[in-house]
């Protein structure tokens, strides 16, 4: 039975892993701590844990949360990441890290849209840890960066496409959908109920959102040269999902059946990718609670253009999910158990 700690667990991303957790057979949940909250069981902070999750938070003291745990997921907000995951590293823990700190590379990029990095020489041991395209090296890793919700999204939607060759790299434009649970727990006035209901906004417009370095970063590993893509993200009146609608232009003729065909081909055997017959489009209430993707792919004919979208749970495939998904790799467990639940609906 591995021993776990969430370091951070009063958050959305935290409460989530609790969630997912309790249904794991390998895991118990012997840590968890909260800063605001340290003293109080989880189950006063989220009443739905009660009488399944006593466990009082903690404060955090890294080195003795690695003393009596095996795996550390820290669900943290940037920066106070770094801080903590060295310590877990040099105790030989797995860690988990579902902050952006180590997911790019390039110390200078992170400064450039974060802040300065504390310890830039984890970065490279860090794998990014999508595991339909990294399984081997996350199974090897004992730090993975958990994927950002966005990126993940856009990254399983144009994979396919830009190892194969198949689209113009220079031309991929992304306009994404979020529900508001993707801003964190964090009290903000633009979070507020009466400032979000009935309105549907973007923001991070004109290439300013910090998901866009990781998206780029990625997706130039794919194509096998840099690139750079336009990225508008938006608000939406919903709780959870994101939904990513990508266009493209292809390098030659293509039809929607000739791309499914690809797309069966790339994530055959893959147990969280979905990808939907011709004419059919993925929707956020189908994916909403699991860790499924589920991909739609169309080529506008008047245009030429490949259109693809692509919908997650931000919680769930966007971050908890897959970070659990990332833990059985790194721990040589099935990587679906926990994670094998149907979607909520309605």
């Amino acid at each position: 039975m591995l021993k776990v700690a969430i370091v951070g667990a009063s958050g959305y991303t935290g409460v989530e892993l609790l969630r997912i957790l309790h249904s794991h057979p390998e895991v118990a949940v012997t840590c968890v701590t909260s800063e605001q909250s340290a003293g109080r069981p989880i189950s006063d902070v989220f009443p739905m844990l009660r009488g399944r999750y006593d466990i009082v938070l903690e404060n955090l003291e890294p080195v003795g949360i690695a003393e009596k745990v095996d795996v550390v997921f820290t669900a943290l907000p940037h920066k106070a990441a770094m801080e903590v995951v060295p310590t877990f590293l040099k105790m030989d823990k797995n860690v988990i890290d579902l902050s952006a700190d180590y997911r790019l590379r390039d110390a200078e990029v992170y400064g450039r849209w974060y802040d300065k990095h504390l310890n830039p020489e984890f970065l490279q041991e860090a794998v990014y840890g999508i595991p339909e395209l990294r399984r081997v090296q996350i199974a090897e890793a004992s730090l993975v960066a958990n994927p950002g919700c966005y990126p993940t999204s856009v990254i399983l939607g144009l994979a396919p496409l830009l190892k194969g060759k198949v689209i113009d790299p220079k031309s991929i434009i992304v306009d994404a959908k979020s529900g508001v649970s993707g801003a964190g727990r964090g009290a903000k006035v633009e979070g507020l109920y009466c400032e979000v209901n009935e309105g549907f906004r973007a923001y991070g417009v004109g290439g300013t959102h910090r998901h866009i370095p990781e998206i780029e970063q990625e997706l130039s590993l794919l194509a096998g040269n840099p690139l750079t893509v336009t990225f508008t993200p938006h608000l939406v009146p919903m709780d959870r999902g994101i939904l990513s609608t990508i266009y493209t232009n292809p390098l030659g003729k293509v039809t929607a059946a000739d791309l499914i065909t690809l797309y069966d081909a790339f994530y055959d055997g893959e147990p969280f990718v979905r990808v939907l017959p011709e004419g059919t489009f993925p929707s956020t209430a189908h994916v909403r609670g699991s860790n499924f993707c589920d991909i739609g792919i169309a080529v506008d004919q008047r245009t030429g253009r490949v259109v693809v979208v692509s919908a997650i749970d931000n919680l769930v495939k966007g971050a908890s999910g897959q970070a659990v998904q990332n833990m059985n790799l790194m721990c040589g467990l099935p990587e679906t158990l926990g994670l094998d639940f149907l979607p909520m609906f309605p």
